[in-house]
């Protein structure tokens, strides 16, 4: 699915307003009329809320949808609203902080398992910048936004580690059988400071 600029400002906008609303009134925004018709198209969705605290960028949250189960909208929505207030790792998002938040919305393509012959393959597989990563086990899945590896300076088998790590498993669990790898790309938009100018996020 493509995203334009505007469309990005759009989706921006709903996240803040879910977020706003929800915090304040504990109530879901009722859906906007004359949406563009992609929107109600089923597409996977993260959302990601940051504070700038002592010159740095620190997670208040980020919760998402990582297949196209729903419509983009309600997933933008339902997204925003769980990663200002059911982030576990997280207080509940606070009235006072909602002006001092950044919001971030990934739209993710479909997620593709990678096929590989040894699992040694894995890391030429992936393309730092471009792809997102899951970790699946019978026990476990995590999930990475391709945001995050370029964030951290990770190379492939870095960002193979971590994604193991976030679904709960050890570092080197990637290596072994019975295991799925996928891979995902996604179309970011941010804003650069709290109610700022929204931009398409290149990685």
């Amino acid at each position: 699915m493509d995203i334009s600029d505007e469309e990005g400002r759009l989706l921006i906008r709903m996240a803040r307003e879910a977020i706003e609303n929800y915090v304040k009134d504990h109530k879901r925004i009722e859906l906007p009329k004359g949406l563009p018709e992609k929107f109600y198209g089923k597409s996977g969705v993260f959302v990601t809320i940051s504070k700038h605290e002592y010159g740095e960028k620190q997670l208040r949250g980020c919760i998402g949808f990582p297949y196209p189960d729903r419509p983009l909208v309600d997933a933008v929505i339902d997204s925003a609203i769980a990663a200002a207030v059911e982030d576990p790792r997280f207080e509940p998002l606070s009235l006072t902080e909602l002006s001092d938040v950044v919001i971030e919305v990934s739209v993710l393509t479909p997620p593709e398992r990678i096929s590989v012959r040894s699992p040694m393959e894995y890391p030429s597989k992936i393309k730092i910048g471009e792809d997102g990563l899951i970790f699946r086990s019978i026990w476990s899945s995590g999930l990475l936004l391709p945001q995050v590896p370029i964030e951290y300076k990770w190379d492939a088998e870095e960002f193979l580690s971590h994604t193991c790590m976030k679904a709960g498993a050890s570092p080197d669990s990637w290596l072994r059988p019975h295991i799925e790898i996928y891979k995902f790309q996604a179309i970011i938009f941010k804003e650069p400071e709290p109610r700022g100018r929204v931009v398409r996020k290149n990685l």
